[in-house]
């Protein structure tokens, strides 16, 4: 039987810590999420972390952060994640 939630699309705002600026990491993650159907945005910060906000269903966002993970550029010393509500409308993964 299959998990019926695995369908759901949901919004996650994920914040990247380590090595995750100046490596290519937003244009890898534009890549990634258009590829895994996933919509959102992503944007370096101030105290050099990277912050995301991915909607998609838990299965795409999962699948998006291997790929961004899988460079050899990119090394994520940690990241945290929460929910946030689903924006309606929202099209396209862009860099900000």
């Amino acid at each position: 039987m299959e998990d019926k939630d695995a369908y759901s699309i949901i919004r996650k705002e994920i914040r990247f810590t380590g090595a995750v600026q100046g490596v290519g990491f937003r244009y890898r993650a534009k890549y990634a999420a258009s590829g895994c159907g996933v919509t959102g945005w992503v944007k370096n910060e101030w105290d050099g972390s990277v912050l995301m906000e991915a909607q998609g269903t838990n299965r795409q966002i999962n699948e998006m952060l291997k790929m961004i993970n899988a460079s050899s550029y990119i090394q994520i010393d940690h990241l945290e994640y929460h929910e946030i509500p689903v924006e309606d409308n929202c099209k396209g993964f862009n860099k900000r």
